[in-house]
Formats: structure tokens, sequence, C-alpha cells
């Protein structure tokens, strides 16, 4: 005769171990995906990818030349398009340097003095030099600078890469 908290080792143990391991293999399944959301490393964001900024033939020599572009960032299912600009100076031996157009003090927006030859920031005095040097103000730090290359007679610009504190 069977005690009543044992359990036959046929049938009914063979069954009960089966659906155990289907609800195990259930269960797997379902926290998975939630594993891999939760744990899983974030895919590299799309605001890195390099964007069309322009025509060559568009920036003088030696002048700083603010241009606008849009951006593209993918978030899920949605896409945001963002009018951007920077401030790209073209240097006589051909090479391009493309600034972020915020001052590194406030992120105020700065302009480009032809009389002066230099980058001011109206809002606290900062005064930045074509190469994006500080020349004075409470700026902490030269402009930053994006990456850019060329392709052709098209401008690209890549990430911001932010200067270091001098």
């Amino acid at each position: 005769m069977l005690k009543t908290n044992e359990l036959p080792e046929g049938r009914r143990g063979f069954l009960t171990g089966a659906i155990y391991a289907i609800a195990s293999v259930i269960g797997g399944a379902l926290c998975a995906p939630a594993a891999v959301y939760l744990f899983g490393r974030r895919k590299s964001s799309d605001r890195s990818r390099w964007v069309d900024a322009g025509e060559l033939k568009q920036i003088p020599v030696g002048t700083p030349r603010e241009i606008s572009f849009r951006r593209n960032e993918t978030d899920g299912w949605k896409i945001h398009s963002a009018k951007e600009t920077a401030w790209i100076v073209k240097e006589p031996d051909g090479k391009l340097v493309a600034f972020s157009p915020w001052c590194t003090h406030l992120g105020c927006a700065y302009r480009w003095e032809a009389a002066r030859g230099q980058f001011s920031c109206p809002c606290h005095g900062s005064w930045f030099s074509k190469n994006g040097d500080v020349i004075a103000g409470p700026a902490p730090r030269p402009l930053d600078r994006y990456e850019v290359r060329l392709t052709g007679k098209r401008i690209w610009l890549g990430s911001l890469q932010k200067t270091q504190d001098t």
C-alpha cells in the first residue's frame, strides 16, 4: 500500500516531470526577451552616423561659414528629423574644421565677427579664435568639434567631439 505523500514512479511520475519541463520551457521562452531587453547591450545611437552637410565649394578659404544640415535620429519606430548648424573653416591647405554652434561656457549661440577675426559669444563675453581656442571670457575650454570627412566634393559631419578643459 502507498502512503499518501508518496508518488508512484511509473506513468504518474513521468507525466509530472513532463508538466514541469513544459512549464519551464514556456517560462524561459517568456522571460528570455525580457532578460535581453533589460540586460542586453544597447545598440549604438543613430546619432553618431555621418550626415551630408553640403558642398565643399560653398566654403571659402580662411573665413568661417555657418552651414545648416538635417540629422535624423531613430528612437524605436519613431524618426526625428532635426535641423542643426555648424561653423566650418577651410584652411589654406584644404583641411576642414567644423565647430559646434554652442559656446562651451553655458551653451549660448556664438557668431563670427569678421571685423575682429574672432568668434564672439554675446551672452557672457567669451571670445574664440578662428581655430576655436579661447581668447578671453569665462569659457572653460575651446569650441567642440565635429568629425569631418570629404567624399568627392561633399562634406560629411560625424559625431561631436568634446574638447578637453584647458
